[in-house]
């Protein structure tokens, strides 16, 4: 029987944060339910492609779209189950067993509880908040999205835009999401860099915009300023 995972990572100059991604998900090789992995990545100019290639994923490369690169990688994916991932993201020990069971026992798309690795208080907060947006059926990117390819293709996947990918396929799988008992660990830096009451609100705000209508190409030229 084939492993059911294809690993998906969209990826833009990510050579500092990839290798601990990768790491994490040795635990899915050796219990046997990773099939194959792939990188999707947007024109990096640093070893982001080579390091790829050197852990055996398989790279793609395109236009620099979180949107289109994940729907560029989705559409080559093998695997019965779809496992999608932000480069900075790393998945803690335990998560194999979780979502083989996960595979095993629903149909529905599963995301994991997000923790950040280092910012204290704030970052408690800002990621309950998250944790708690999730369980009203807002996972957003960097907790990691299970889904079925049956599923994906049934919802129509991630659309090609810049940004907001995560929240426009939350939108489509309503009613089709679980919460997955297990932890990914994401990258505070930008948070501590821009401070994490400003990084939360501009998110919000992104979000409210988005859900107003406002077109993702110009919600991300925004959020790049």
């Amino acid at each position: 029987m084939r492993a059911p995972i294809t690993v998906i990572i969209p990826t833009l100059n990510a050579a500092d944060v990839l290798p601990d991604c990768l790491t994490a998900l040795m635990e899915g090789l050796e219990a046997g339910i990773i099939r194959e992995l792939i990188v999707s990545d947007g024109g990096s100019d640093d070893a982001t492609a080579a390091l790829a290639h050197a852990w055996g994923a398989q790279v793609l490369q395109g236009a620099p779209s979180r949107g289109g690169q994940l729907r560029r990688g989705c559409a080559q994916a093998r695997g019965e189950w779809l496992l999608v991932l932000h480069a900075d993201t790393r998945l803690q020990p335990g998560w194999a067993d979780c979502m083989r069971h996960h595979i095993r026992n629903s149909s529905n798309a599963g995301w994991c509880r997000l923790r950040f690795d280092r910012g204290g208080l704030l970052a408690l907060l800002v990621s309950g908040w998250a944790n708690l947006r999730s369980r009203f059926g807002l996972p957003y990117g960097d907790q990691g999205l299970l889904i079925s390819k049956a599923l994906y293709e049934k919802t129509g996947g991630f659309p090609d835009i810049p940004l907001m990918e995560d929240v426009a396929i939350a939108r489509a799988l309503r009613g089709h999401l679980s919460g997955l008992d297990t932890v990914a660990v994401t990258s505070a830096e930008k948070y501590q860099r821009q401070g994490w009451l400003r990084r939360g609100l501009r998110n919000l705000w992104t979000l409210v915009r988005y859900s107003a209508g406002s077109d993702p190409e110009q919600l991300a030229q925004g959020y790049r300023r």
